[in-house]
């Protein structure tokens, strides 16, 4: 079946079979950090935003996203840069393979809540999976480009 979505702002179609992941088919475009790390929709890595609203895309079909907005990572780049370097400097960042779906749900937390408890943002990141880290380095990465927007204009500093 031919499907046709706009990917990350672009018109792009494709021919999917019925039962075509929609995880596969945007590899097959060429967003790479849309990620399998589990094959049971536990690991988080795999979230992309289907009209704004955060999705596994494992488990979703490709037939799903016929006429809709699909965003990864690749389409977000400015609005991650702002806080990725908050996580890696907290070391967060170990082997890399779970930014991507941590970054995404960052960015879909922040957009619902622009200043979440520290509660909260465990809360909403509990769906992520990290096998490097004790999940700390990411809450105080999160954490850090926080306090650090409170600061710009109040104070200079963190």
């Amino acid at each position: 079946m031919e499907i046709k979505l706009k990917l990350n702002g672009k018109a792009v179609a494709g021919s999917v079979e019925a039962d075509t992941p929609l995880i596969d088919f945007l590899r097959q475009k060429g967003c790479y950090s849309v990620k399998c790390g589990c094959d049971t929709s536990n690991c988080g890595l795999c979230t992309v935003f289907l009209d704004d609203v955060p999705v596994l895309s494992c488990s979703v079909l490709a037939a799903r996203a016929d006429g809709h907005a699909v965003t990864t990572l690749e389409g977000l780049q400015e609005e991650a840069a702002d806080f990725v370097g908050f996580i890696a400097d907290q070391g967060a960042d170990q082997c890399g393979f779970c930014n991507p779906g941590f970054v995404m749900n960052t960015i879909a937390l922040l957009r619902e809540n622009p200043d979440p408890t520290d509660d909260e943002i465990r809360a909403y990141l509990a769906g992520n999976l990290c096998r490097c880290s004790g999940y700390e380095g990411q809450l105080r990465g999160i954490r850090a480009y926080l306090d650090s927007r409170k600061g710009k204009g109040a104070q200079n500093g963190n």
